[in-house]
Order: C-alpha cells, then sequence, then structure tokens
C-alpha cells in the first residue's frame, strides 16, 4: 500500500513537473510565432508602402524618406480600421435580415466600394 502510495505521488509530481516545463515552452513559442509575424508582417507592408514609390534606400535621407512613406501609410490603415470598427459597432446586428440588406445582386461592383 506504501508503495503504490508513492508510485502514485512521484508521478503526479512528474506530470506537474512537465506539466511545468510544456507551458514555458509554450509560452516561448508563442512568443517566438508572435514576433516571427511581425517581422513578417513589417516587412510586407514596408514593401507594399513603398511600392511605386522612388526611394533610395541607399542613403541615410532616403531611408528617413522611406520611413515617413511607411509611417504615413501604417497611419492610414490603423485609421481605415478605426473607421470600418465604428462603422461595423454602430450598426443594428440584431435586425438582419433579407428585408433590411439592400445590395443589388445585378450589380458588379465589390462591397467595399459601397461603404
Amino acid at each position: 500500500m506504501a508503495i503504490s502510495t508513492t508510485f502514485f505521488i512521484v508521478a503526479i509530481a512528474v506530470v506537474a513537473i512537465w506539466v511545468v516545463i510544456e507551458v514555458k515552452r509554450l509560452k516561448h513559442k508563442l512568443f517566438a510565432i508572435a514576433l516571427i509575424g511581425l517581422i513578417i508582417f513589417t516587412y510586407v507592408s514596408f514593401s507594399v508602402s513603398l511600392k511605386g514609390q522612388d526611394v533610395d534606400l541607399k542613403s541615410i535621407p532616403g531611408v528617413i524618406d522611406a520611413g515617413k512613406l511607411y509611417v504615413s501609410w501604417l497611419g492610414g490603415v490603423f485609421q481605415n480600421v478605426k473607421s470600418i470598427t465604428a462603422y461595423a459597432s454602430k450598426q443594428d446586428w440584431k435586425n438582419m435580415t433579407e428585408e433590411n440588406i439592400t445590395i443589388n445582386k445585378s450589380d458588379n461592383n465589390p462591397i467595399w466600394d459601397k461603404l
């Protein structure tokens, strides 16, 4: 009886230690995934914001101009997200029926052009 109780307590301790280690590893994995996502987002958004602009990234004034363009573009993105969120929060989502939705199905324009 004493051996089985001791074995049970040791098994619980081993499982608890393993869970704690896995939780710490998960935190590090989530941080790494978030950091990788942030780096990819920054690279892609920087490339998109400078597309079509004549910016020389080999000189200091060109890098400063690129930074200004990127920050301006990023500010515009956040302003658009804020506007869309405000518009969506003002909608009456409880009374959404087919009679209330007035989208012309024969119209070929995308829905975001109507917003």
